[in-house]
């Protein structure tokens, strides 16, 4: 089993009916873990890449009704050094 976390920004904050979905992705064979952060706007999704793609994982977010904005990194870029005055 291979595990990879995907991160999305939702656009508006999900409904009781589009957690509920939410909550039903989890019984999807492959998908180990969904976080929802209301403060940062974010859904993170843990899944078995052996099972699943992202594409896939996507594709199922998207019905469930949650308008997914972006698809964050996971890792922040590197910060460039200021230039020297």
């Amino acid at each position: 089993m291979t595990t990879v976390d995907i991160l999305y920004r939702y656009a508006t904050a999900p409904t009781e009916a589009v957690a509920a979905a939410l909550a039903g992705t989890r019984d999807v064979y492959g998908v180990r873990r969904i976080s929802i952060d209301s403060a940062a706007k974010t859904l993170l999704v843990e899944y078995d890449a052996t099972r699943l793609n992202a594409a896939t994982v996507t594709r199922l977010i998207r019905l469930t009704g949650l308008e997914i904005a972006e698809e964050l990194p996971l890792i922040a870029a590197p910060q460039q050094p200021a230039p020297a005055a």
